[in-house]
């Protein structure tokens, strides 16, 4: 199914791991940093049509104790570098057992990353490779679009309500749902 054309789409926020980059688990490790095919061409895309971009990630390896919050942030500093620029980073640094509010699926980030944009979470679209960065967007009322990978469980692609073979593919629905008038940002 595709996106609900009748949502004014702002923004697109992307899942990190296997969606942006290839998955190394627990990585913290700037010099493991490799974007998935395609991946810069598509964020530069979805620049170039004027949507604000963002990442939301679950980065349990601090919570774990076998990372620093600043090695994880160095880590997203090289994935802006060869992936971005981003225009926020929400980073959720708990383990599942911690009972936060920002840990994927629940709300915390997406809505965070919308307050910092500046625009409605109705008005933003996550883009990922498991159920939960799907379900985060139904959860704080965006759209979500699924990228399935190899380790994505079959029962999470019958329940994405939207799915895209590549993450190409994924930014073109995002940039087909905006429609031609997709909003003109101030990047100063």
């Amino acid at each position: 199914m595709p996106l609900a054309p009748d949502r004014a789409i702002r923004g697109l926020l992307f899942d990190r791991d296997d969606t942006l980059v290839v998955d190394v688990p627990y990585n913290a490790d700037p010099r493991l940093v490799v974007p998935v095919p395609g991946a810069r061409r598509a964020v530069e895309r979805a620049r170039a049509a004027g949507l604000l971009l963002g990442v939301v990630t679950n980065q349990s390896v601090v919570a774990k104790g076998l990372a620093t919050r600043e090695q994880v942030d160095a880590t997203n500093a090289r994935v802006d570098a060869l992936v971005g620029p981003f225009d926020v980073w929400c980073v959720c640094p708990h383990d599942a057992g911690d009972d936060c509010a920002c840990r994927k699926p629940r709300p915390g980030m997406v809505l965070d990353a919308a307050e910092r944009l500046g625009v409605p979470p109705e008005a933003l679209v996550v883009v990922g490779d498991i159920g939960a960065d799907v379900q985060v967007a139904r959860t704080a009322g965006a759209q979500g679009v699924l990228v399935p990978t190899p380790r994505t469980r079959p029962e999470e692609v019958d329940a994405a309500e939207t799915v895209a073979a590549t993450l190409a593919e994924a930014v073109d629905l995002v940039i087909a749902a905006a429609g031609p008038s997709t909003v003109e940002t101030d990047r100063t």
